[in-house]
């Protein structure tokens, strides 16, 4: 089982004694576009197996992209430079393409926090479709195969004009809220899910707010995809010093057995997540977090 963790990882280490597999990582839409060599540098400081998560807005906040962009291959030139540099990286990495999905606060999200909808640019059946087309690329092969692939499933072709290097070490996670917001049943995990083709992992993340987390909601998603893997891309303790919540979240990975990673969210002296500033909760960290790994 891997361990993992957003921020600081030295220091993280140095807090608790875990020894991170997995460094997460949050870009913006064209993060290092055209620079040489920016996005070979990401995946190696956030070895040694980088998780990198794919976001559609750009550097000052706002949306860059919508779904039925990605999915009609505006986006393609910046996908495949991700693909290119994971190749190079020639070591596993997983990619975590528009996280949190049915979360409102994501413009990728298909509704606002109020439950309206909107609009077809941001359709779940549009986040389906570019989610596939993200997989393809990810994955990699000569242009006239990925063009086949997606001609089969209705997309247009790559915009590039070049074949682009297999690249089966690249892991795809599809990483949901175990329950929407708004908590629409249209809105639901599954409503975005892509298909078992187009996913190497399935996951959630949980947090823990009000001395209260959503582990039924977790487990519903767990179980509904039983082929699958299963991560929790972030897990934290939102502002407060719970140890009960760190427990069960070992008990979780000890009770289930395709969990194959959690990253916890967030290692930054001062922040509202920081284990520094929760005694209670580090102790049961080191106690029984550390030893999963």
């Amino acid at each position: 089982m891997r361990l993992g963790v957003a921020g600081d990882k030295p220091r993280f280490r140095s807090l608790t004694g875990q020894v991170s597999q997995i460094h997460l990582a949050f870009t913006t839409w064209n993060t290092g576009l055209g620079r040489p060599g920016f996005m070979d540098r990401l995946f190696t400081e956030h070895g040694p197996i980088p998780m990198l998560t794919l976001h559609t807005k750009n550097h000052d906040g706002r949306e860059a992209i919508t779904p039925r962009g990605i999915a009609r291959g505006v986006g393609d030139r910046y996908l495949v430079q991700i693909s290119e540099a994971a190749s190079r990286f020639g070591k596993e990495a997983y990619i975590r393409p528009l996280a949190e999905m049915n979360g409102h606060w994501n413009y990728y999200c298909a509704y606002n926090s109020s439950g309206s909808y909107r609009g077809d640019s941001h359709s779940t059946r549009n986040f389906r479709r570019a989610f596939r087309r993200i997989y393809f690329i990810m994955k990699g092969g000569t242009r006239a195969d990925i063009n086949a692939r997606l001609a089969n499933i209705g997309l247009p072709p790559l915009r590039v004009y070049h074949d682009i290097p297999e690249n089966p070490l690249a892991r795809v996670f599809w990483n949901p809220q175990g329950f929407g917001s708004p908590d629409l049943a249209k809105n639901s995990a599954n409503s975005y899910y892509p298909g078992d083709r187009y996913v190497d992992v399935v996951g959630n993340d949980l947090y823990d707010q009000h001395f209260k987390a959503e582990w039924a909601a977790n487990l519903t998603l767990f179980r509904s995809h039983p082929s699958k893997p299963y991560a929790i891309g972030e897990w934290g303790l939102w502002g407060i010093d719970d140890p009960a919540f760190v427990r069960d979240m070992a008990n979780f990975v000890k009770g289930h057995p395709r969990v194959e990673a959690i990253v916890y969210y967030k290692s930054l002296r001062g922040g509202l997540f920081d284990l520094g500033s929760k005694p209670k909760s580090l102790a049961a960290y080191k106690r029984y977090i550390v030893p999963l790994g």
